[in-house]
């Protein structure tokens, strides 16, 4: 009886933690989704639906189109990118490109979330915790070409 509740207690715990830990993921993806749009922009061109896969795909994390074409549109007001309408296929698509502005938002972006990272780092009593999770995002997403999954370390 002990060792059943024992293994019922370790399990939901773990479940708790994973359910924190997709919790803490979809909040970091949210915030930043713009630069993570902006990355994936720097790769290459894609239209709306494209990047909303890829973010689904790379992150697991599910937007919807209400939450995506908001933010594509705001970019394309203040010029980080440019769209283009493609009528090659059956269905006439929207295709975002970054702009010469948006480069140099990225990459100021990309240098002010690695000092953060630094800074947390830098705390012993976070180490452990935070920054496993923000390098993953920054490290995976940003400092490749290719946008890879991201994995939140246990604590």
């Amino acid at each position: 009886m002990f060792n059943k509740n024992t293994q019922n207690n370790t399990k939901k715990r773990q479940n708790k933690m994973i359910n924190e830990n997709k919790e803490i993921q979809n909040k970091l993806t949210k915030g930043l989704l713009d630069l993570i749009i902006l990355q994936l922009l720097a790769v290459q061109p894609m239209h709306g639906y494209e990047i909303l896969t890829t973010v689904r795909k790379n992150f697991g994390v599910y937007f919807g189109a209400s939450t995506v074409y908001p933010i594509l549109n705001s970019m394309e007001k203040r010029k980080y990118l440019k769209s283009q309408w493609d009528m090659s296929s059956e269905r006439a698509r929207k295709v975002y490109t970054l702009t010469s502005d948006g480069k140099t938002v990225l990459n100021y972006t990309v240098g002010s979330l690695r000092t953060i990272c630094k800074t947390l780092g830098t705390d012993h009593q976070t180490h452990n915790t935070i920054k496993p999770i923000v390098f993953s995002v920054a490290e995976n997403s940003w400092n490749k070409q290719k946008v890879s999954s991201v994995k939140l370390a246990h604590s």
